[in-house]
């Protein structure tokens, strides 16, 4: 029998491996170059150092055992510790939906705006000239010299007639990328560009770049590049969007600290998260457990059949129990509302009243996770010794006092790992809050978008998704506090089990 040791490192053909390395090296190498090329330098580094480490591994035999290991490390460093390492960098820069530029970028957008003179404006049409084109001026008689169309030119107007063919105006519009980089010279040196897909004119630009940090504006106004806050400012301060990104320091999370309408309903966020959490954990345990127990029951009929009914919320998918859920829980014309209310004249407001609302959600929430608490108690129903119950019978115990007694403080260690996992799960639940309520009704009084239901999670996202002002920066400090919010909380955990797995094993 060959030993492990004796297995040769290198099988097959060593000239097509390094050949088939070379080809996916290169492929991420130009990939990298692209990236870079698009103004992705970042991405192009991540590709980069993927193409060195994966000629390195897989082209050297001394490395051999890294391969195996090597797409692992690959995925969880590109998809899951650059992402979180990314997102705590935002968290310390003014990336926003009035930051997203780069500061050249930035230039360049306000240097192209322009302010259009009517009283110039003329129309036009496009003429083909071999494989370039010339520029038509009906009411003033001029045609352009021959010109690409295919980035920034000039050329020339001079009396002439009109072509034998012009384009039609739906191929003059496929070719406005290059209308709008082209200048025309009238005969009296006059500039006119295009000012629309029918119209050339005069064009003065808003914006003049007459320094490294300085623009001026049409009127004279001089603007100077802030990079403490990332905007272009005039004489009185005020800012000229659009930004850029620049790094804040801890101004983000002073404004989560300091400010009242971010602090305020960050709180409530903060501690209905945990409730939610915690009572998610505490309802699914106690309705799982209680079905479990009663279909224990020995005299019970029909166990087969309660068992398939109470499963099946488990087996539908979640996005469509809630959906229906948010249906039947309509004000209007849900059906819950209109049993209430011939049952009791009442119309509860559940979508409205914030207390309403994060009880819906705590019960639709039970719903769907009841079963999976349902299904390990049942299991660990089995492992409790039966003698243990008929002792503490037999000594005179009622049914409920052997249940807390004895079997339950039998299957809490078991069930402990589960329900930590449960209440995780939980503190980040996004995906019931955006379905069912959207975080909905609004917390009053604060600068952000805020709801009564929203947890951490959906806080998070609406903030940086879903709004108007999208605050990249914000919701990245606001992710870091999470996280290490969520980290202490698991650290907590980890070690309460542990010293009451060494309890036990002491006794």
């Amino acid at each position: 029998m060959t030993a492990i040791n004796d297995i040769p490192a290198d099988e097959g053909s060593p000239i097509l491996r390094l050949a088939l390395v070379g080809i996916v090296a290169v492929a991420l190498l130009f990939g990298a170059f692209f990236l870079y090329q698009i103004a992705q330098p970042i991405y192009g580094v991540i590709l980069l150092v993927l193409a060195t480490g994966f000629a390195i591994v897989f082209g050297l035999n001394q490395y051999y055992g890294a391969r195996f290991i090597f797409p692992g490390v690959a995925a969880v460093l590109i998809f899951i510790a650059f992402p979180v390492v990314y997102t705590i960098y935002i968290g310390f820069t003014n990336y926003s939906s009035s930051n997203l530029l780069t500061y050249e970028r930035a230039i360049e957008v306000l240097t192209a705006r322009g302010s259009v003179d009517p009283a110039t404006e003329q129309p036009f049409a496009v003429a083909r000239d071999g494989d370039q084109y010339r520029i038509w001026l009906p009411e003033a008689g001029l045609l352009s010299g021959p010109v690409a169309l295919d980035g920034t030119a000039e050329t020339s107007l001079s009396p002439a007639d009109a072509p034998a063919v012009l384009l039609e105006r739906r191929e003059a519009i496929q070719l406005r990328a290059g209308l709008q980089a082209l200048t025309l010279i009238t005969p009296d040196g006059g500039i006119i560009q295009n000012a629309g897909l029918r119209t050339f004119a005069i064009v003065t630009p808003d914006y003049v770049q007459t320094g490294p940090n300085t623009l001026t504006r049409f009127d004279g106004v001089k603007l100077i590049a802030n990079h403490d806050t990332g905007f272009f400012v005039d004489e009185n301060g005020d800012q000229v969007p659009p930004g850029w990104r620049v790094g804040v320091g801890l101004a983000n999370f002073e404004r989560v600290f300091q400010s009242e309408g971010i602090r305020g309903p960050m709180v409530s966020i903060f501690i209905w998260t945990f409730v939610f959490a915690a009572l998610s954990v505490v309802l699914t345990f106690a309705v799982g457990l209680t079905l479990a127990v009663i279909l224990q029951w020995p005299h019970l009929r029909f166990k087969a059949i309660y068992r398939i009914l109470l499963i099946l919320p488990y087996a539908v998918p979640a996005f469509i129990s809630i959906l229906v859920f948010k249906g039947l829980f309509n004000q209007n014309f849900g059906e819950i509302n209109l049993i209430l209310e011939a049952l009791f004249g009442i119309r509860p407001n559940w979508f409205t009243d914030g207390n309403l609302a994060r009880a819906m959600v705590l019960i639709v929430n039970t719903w769907l996770g009841y079963p999976y608490m349902m299904l390990l108690a049942m299991g660990f129903l089995q492992a409790v010794p039966e003698d243990h119950k008929k002792a503490a019978a037999l000594e005179g115990a009622s049914a409920i006092r052997v249940f807390f007694t004895i079997t339950l403080p039998q299957i809490i260690p078991p069930f402990l790992p589960l329900m930590i996992a449960s209440f995780a799960f939980n503190f980040n639940n996004m995906v019931l809050i955006f379905l069912l309520t959207r975080g909905l009704p609004d917390i009053p009084g604060t600068i952000i978008p805020a709801g009564e239901t929203d947890i951490l999670a959906s806080f998070t996202y609406r903030l940086a998704f879903d709004n108007a002002g999208q605050q990249f920066g914000l919701a990245g400090a606001i992710t870091l506090l999470i996280f290490l919010a969520v980290a202490a909380i698991s650290y907590a955990n980890f070690v309460a089990m542990r010293r009451a797995a060494e309890k036990r094993a002491g006794r």
